[in-house]
């Protein structure tokens, strides 16, 4: 019989107001921040692709994509590198923009809660919010901003 995991390493990404918590097994890297190529027609929040490993990643603000202002880059800005969970997005990466360096965290069902103080749009790529001691960090909807990208990098 499999042995039940009881926690979770996961990285708390800062954003300029908030943080995101994805599991460190979703993060090929983190990389620091290079000013994008723009793609002529995209909407604000698809800021362009980087050079990662040889290839053009598409690169997205999550703040932009939720529909609040994009921060600007400063020397802490970094990406991280999110293995894609379908296959959408050529090249199975995408890059996300970082206000900080990422902390890397041991998530258990002891330290995390749901926590439902906010309400986000149909569309956003949002699953919730959860309280975990001192932080309240968002779950990002991979599989939406997935979807967001293809359908971009399509119109493009």
């Amino acid at each position: 019989m499999a042995e039940r995991v009881n926690e979770i390493y996961s990285l708390l990404i800062p954003l300029a107001e908030g943080r995101l918590i994805l599991p460190r097994a979703c993060i090929a890297e983190v990389v620091s921040y290079q000013v994008p190529s723009e793609m002529a027609g995209a909407p604000p929040w698809y800021l362009g692709t980087i050079s990662w490993n040889g290839r053009l990643v598409p690169l997205v603000s999550f703040e932009g994509a939720c529909g609040q202002n994009i921060p600007q880059a400063v020397g802490r800005t970094r990406v991280v590198i999110v293995h894609c969970i379908g296959e959408r997005v050529e090249g199975g990466v995408f890059g996300l923009v970082s206000q900080g360096f990422p902390q890397l965290v041991r998530v258990s069902s002891d330290v995390v809660r749901p926590d439902n103080s906010r309400v986000f749009a149909d569309r956003a790529p949002v699953i919730c919010q959860v309280r975990m001691v001192n932080e309240v960090p968002l779950v990002p909807d991979i599989e939406r901003l997935e979807e967001m990208i293809a359908e971009e990098t399509r119109a493009a």
